[in-house]
């Protein structure tokens, strides 16, 4: 027996004894007790600043600079809060285009006066504000050259901020944007801040034009992330190279028993992995991320974690800790927490359902339909805003969810397609339909669902639809679509972005309107439901029936990343974002190439990655069966010194082994081949790497179902879902 092998026979034993790490003294803390003790929100400063809270108050609205003097005394409340909980060093929290968070600590020593003042803890106003991470080393698509290595970090006081502790230290994060020296976003936190405002200005002026006075004075754009992952045991990742390095499995065959049988979708959780939610939670309840719920989701050693809604930029935030939290705790109760789309074949993979809505600055939810939906004049022009953003600028939303990650699961069978659609339900869509044809329909008031006398279950407005990628859901439109393991801040700018640009539109269409207001606002509703209704489907999205009318509509379809990044190029389609100072046009285009540049390094790292595990791990094993089952042949062959009569079935498995051993030996050269001659072409990668990374799975995966399940130097998938998560 091999060394690999022993070591997955010994990890495969240890994973199925393996036991719940459960923390005693934190068992029965009430989350109310700790909730946010880890966290320094805006209103906490305000409050210690006294006179000067209404300053503050300004700057973190954005409507004022923070004066130095008040600067400075908020510094002092911000290190003397954070030492008292420990905390050492601080770094400014930042999203480079990388797609991960960055982080530079520095201790809060500094030099005052004379000698004996020295060290004292202090952090001036002016650090802060703004602090000076190199910028030569991020994705820039042209942006910065390598010798111009200047760039800034800008305190966000809207985003709260928050202690990590790992390690046995404690560093205080100061959420912030990331630009250059000539003041280029280098990040996502820049346009979705600025995404934001222009939905705040856009749509706050269209809701004051539909109701026909100014009280709404700002818009929030709201967020509530659902997180999928699967977790495995760590010891069972540490012996694939492929999770090593590329965070899902590049080969594994089917095992017999995956989701068929459709019991692990809400199933009970195990003990090892419920200890392992309540510490993540505990720590991101001391963060003040509100984590409301936790469930097994339909693949084996899949799980799902989702929070209360929140205002749009602290929601992306606590989303990135969220991640973060979720792969460190794991790692202290002996797993990997896998957050690729798609860690295994054959199985569900992961998405992070983004639920939006809007709501004014007096807490009215503006997607909220009401009683009499088709009365409700503010709502329907909502929608509308929504479906001509959906409409005029569906490239662009699809171009927020492409990833290599994602092109494993937009289409399958627990993703939505490529193809960007609305679906409202039944009820809701009879009224469009209605407010389209110029009838007003009233929604069918459906009965209670009758269980017993005494029981009975009052039914939604609309049923829910797991297969559309953007489905309105009650009070809210679930973005179905976007990848589990991405930074959601891209795909709500462009989302945002469309919506302002919308709204911004049909404010301009009911002013030029004749006649009274609401005669005014149905009309252009009217014509935008009407204009829009190639975007809305209420059907399955997963058919070949659906694939085909989306044609006959003229609906994109973008297969793989390269294309669906395409409308990153065109100025015209892009232009808008311009207009609404959301992105220039430079930063665009920088965004384009940074995107199929991640696409074509994580690729090749990919193929880099397959190629050597198949040559080096997989390649040995089959190697080994050649040879065990040639000496078993040889062995029937001749008993006591006799002849006997030609094994016919250890010659054909022979003859087979060689023949895949053979095939999988071309596979390899041809993936290296492929990988050499596509270089970096995002396009041809999609069209020629990916394609030829799939032959070598294929004759793997094949081989792996032949080869002696002792000579097999890989944890299995039967063993990796099912064992220790």
């Amino acid at each position: 027996m091999s060394h690999a092998t022993t070591n997955r026979l010994e990890i495969t034993l240890a994973a199925a004894h393996a036991q719940p790490s459960i923390e005693e003294a934190n068992v029965h803390v009430r989350v109310s007790e700790t909730f946010a003790a880890h966290s320094l929100r805006p209103f906490q400063i305000a409050e210690a600043l006294g006179a000067d809270a209404a300053a503050f108050e300004a700057f973190v609205q954005g409507k004022a600079k923070l004066e130095a003097h008040v600067a400075n005394r908020v510094g002092e409340i911000v290190v003397k809060w954070a030492s008292e909980r420990g905390v050492t060093h601080y770094a400014h929290w930042f999203q480079p285009l990388t797609g991960l968070v960055a982080e530079k600590h520095d201790a809060f020593l500094s030099r005052s006066g004379s000698a004996p003042n020295f060290p004292l803890e202090k952090l001036s106003g002016g650090l802060l504000l703004q602090s000076e991470p190199d910028a030569s080393s991020f994705p820039s698509g042209g942006l910065r050259a390598t010798h111009e290595a200047r760039g800034y970090c800008i305190w966000d006081p809207s985003s709260p901020i928050f202690i990590r502790a790992d390690g046995g230290a404690r560093t205080l994060c100061i959420p912030a944007v990331y630009v250059s020296w000539k003041g280029h976003a280098l990040d996502y936190k820049t346009p979705l801040l600025r995404a934001m405002d222009a939905v705040s200005r856009e749509v706050s002026a269209f809701i004051n034009v539909v109701n026909g006075d100014e009280r709404c004075t700002g818009v929030t754009a709201t967020l509530g992330l659902e997180q999928e992952y699967f977790l495995v045991d760590k010891g069972f990742a540490t012996l694939r190279p492929d999770l090593v390095a590329t965070g899902r499995t590049l080969v594994g065959a089917p095992p017999a028993r995956g989701q068929q049988l459709e019991d692990h979708y809400f199933g009970i959780i195990p003990s090892r992995v419920q200890a392992f939610m309540a510490d993540a939670e505990r720590e991101l309840f001391r963060l003040g991320v509100p984590m409301k719920t936790r469930h097994a989701e339909v693949a084996p050693a899949q799980y799902e974690t989702a929070p209360i809604f929140e205002e749009m930029n602290t929601a992306v935030d606590h989303n990135l800790i969220t991640m973060d939290v979720l792969r460190r705790a794991a790692d202290r109760h002996g797993m990997t927490c896998l957050l690729h789309e798609k860690p295994f074949a054959g199985v569900n993979g992961s998405g992070k359902h983004n639920n939006w809505s809007l709501a004014t600055n007096d807490g009215t939810n503006l997607l909220e339909p009401g009683a009499e939906p088709q009365k409700n004049l503010r709502f329907l022009a909502t929608l509308a805003a929504v479906f001509q953003a959906m409409d005029k600028h569906n490239d662009l939303i699809r171009a927020g969810i492409a990833s290599a990650g994602n092109e494993h699961r937009l289409g399958a069978n627990e993703a939505p397609p490529a193809i960007m659609s609305v679906y409202l339900g039944s009820a809701l869509d009879a009224v469009v339909q209605g407010i389209a044809d110029g009838a007003v329909r009233t929604v069918e008031q459906l009965a209670d669902i009758r269980i017993t006398q005494a029981l009975a279950a009052k039914p939604d407005l609309t049923d829910r639809n797991r297969t559309t990628p953007f489905a309105f859901t009650g009070n809210k439109f679930e973005f179905r679509a976007v990848g589990s393991s991405e930074n959601c801040a891209w795909p709500m700018t462009l989302l945002n972005a469309a919506v302002a640009d919308a709204a911004k539109a049909l404010r301009a269409k009911i002013a030029a309107k004749s006649g009274d207001r609401a005669t005014a606002v149905l009309e252009v509703v009217r014509e935008v439901f009407n204009a829009t209704s190639r975007s809305r489907f209420e059907g399955n999205n997963y058919s070949a029936e659906w694939r085909g009318e989306a044609a006959k509509r003229k609906l994109n379809n973008f297969a793989t990343t390269p294309a669906a990044l395409a409308v990153l190029g065109d100025d015209k389609r892009t232009a808008f974002l311009t207009e609404f100072g959301i992105l220039s046009h430079e930063e665009i285009h920088a965004r384009h190439e940074i995107f199929l540049e991640k696409y074509a390094k994580l690729l090749h790292i990919e193929a880099a990655s397959l190629a050597e595990l198949a040559a080096t791990q997989i390649a040995p094993a089959v190697q080994a069966q050649l040879v065990r089952t040639a000496q078993a042949l040889s062995a029937i062959g001749n008993i006591g010194g006799k002849k006997v009569g030609e094994p016919h079935r250890l010659v054909r498995e022979l003859e087979e082994i060689a023949r895949r051993y053979d095939a999988l030996g071309g596979a390899i050269d041809e993936l290296r081949r492929t990988a050499s001659d596509v270089g970096h072409d995002a396009q041809q990668i999609a069209d020629k790497l990916r394609p030829a990374m799939a032959a070598v799975r294929s004759e793997s995966d094949a081989l792996e179902q032949t080869v002696a399940d002792d000579l097999w130097p890989l944890p299995k998938y039967r063993e990796m879902l099912f064992i220790g998560a």
